[in-house]
């Protein structure tokens, strides 16, 4: 499949919140984990896991043409990205109104990036 301007945009947005958002959270863990009422270690972690999935995403963006199953690979886990982020928000008492926003903000984001990345793909295979 041939990796569209479209999805290279969207991909390249992704991979760039990705590795912004994992630099955030792994710098600022110890500041963001009395406000958000979540550990800094949660926060540190998933800030390291952000890093390579951004990596993937941008190396992926780069690309010309790529086989469909590399996107639906980020679509999905930006899927299992959100439904993660949701179960965090509003299984754990222990999370602020604050760390709720911050937490359903980002996976309303994620999502969206999903639904362009399953756009994109969906248009790039139906040129193929």
């Amino acid at each position: 499949m041939q990796i569209t301007l479209f999805l290279k945009r969207v991909l390249l947005l992704d991979a760039a919140s990705c590795l912004g958002m994992g630099a955030m959270l792994i710098f600022g863990a110890d500041l963001l984990s009395g406000p958000f009422g979540m550990s800094a270690a949660l926060l540190e972690g998933a800030g390291i896991a952000l890093l390579p999935i951004g990596l993937y995403m941008g190396w992926l963006g780069l690309r010309l043409n790529a086989a469909a199953m590399f996107v639906w690979l980020v679509i999905l886990g930006n899927a299992a990205w959100v439904a993660k982020s949701l179960a965090l928000a509003f299984g754990h008492p222990e999370i602020t109104p604050l760390g709720i926003a911050f937490v359903t903000s980002q996976a309303a984001f994620v999502l969206l990036m999903a639904i362009l990345e399953y756009t994109g793909v969906r248009r790039a295979t139906a040129t193929a």
